[in-house]
């Protein structure tokens, strides 16, 4: 198995689920985006919000990879959320424009990625300051481990709006294989 392919294939998954579930999203008024539906943020506001949260911090992290990835500069210089339950954006349509801004970032990133790059001990913090040492590839893998968990949780408080987003698997974007020919 191609690690990188799976990895890229992950990173459009991503984009394509985000796509699916702000379509969704824009079906509901204001109140009903921030409704609390009793989820881990609250409503299906608070848990976009926490996704994109989520992404940037992970993404400041990895960002400090010595590979210096390129497409990560603009996550670099943009400012670390303070809580994993900060509201970025009230307006749905806002967020939404970052989302597609961070996942095409996503994209570019993963295309940067390098065998060598996932084997490399990454440094970093946690949220409460805590210093961490974990192997680079691991990280990738938990960010977009991340997306789904909490997306699935969004997904869950958009049915029971009576919102369905569709096919939610990864399956979907799996390619076929082909059968090969006997001689």
């Amino acid at each position: 198995m191609d690690i990188l392919a799976h990895i890229r294939l992950l990173a459009h998954y991503n984009q394509w689920m985000n796509d699916k579930v702000y379509e969704a999203a824009g079906k509901l008024d204001a109140a009903a985006l921030e409704a609390d539906r009793g989820a881990f943020f609250g409503s299906v506001l608070g848990t976009l919000n926490h996704i994109m949260v989520g992404d940037t911090i992970w993404l400041k992290r990895l960002g400090t990879h010595p590979a210096d990835h390129r497409s990560l500069d603009v996550v670099r210089r943009a400012e670390r959320p303070s809580s994993l339950d900060q509201i970025l954006y009230r307006d749905l349509a806002l967020l939404l424009l970052q989302r597609k801004a961070l996942d095409a970032t996503i994209i570019a990133w993963t295309g940067e990625l390098t065998e060598p790059d996932l084997d490399h001990a990454l440094e970093y913090h946690n949220m409460k300051g805590v210093p961490q040492r974990k192997r680079f590839g691991s990280l990738v893998l938990n960010l977009f481990n991340h997306q789904t968990h909490h997306r699935g949780q969004a997904t869950t408080l958009l049915a029971q709006a009576s919102l369905d987003v569709g096919v939610t698997d990864l399956l979907a974007l799996i390619p076929d294989e082909q059968t090969p020919r006997s001689a």
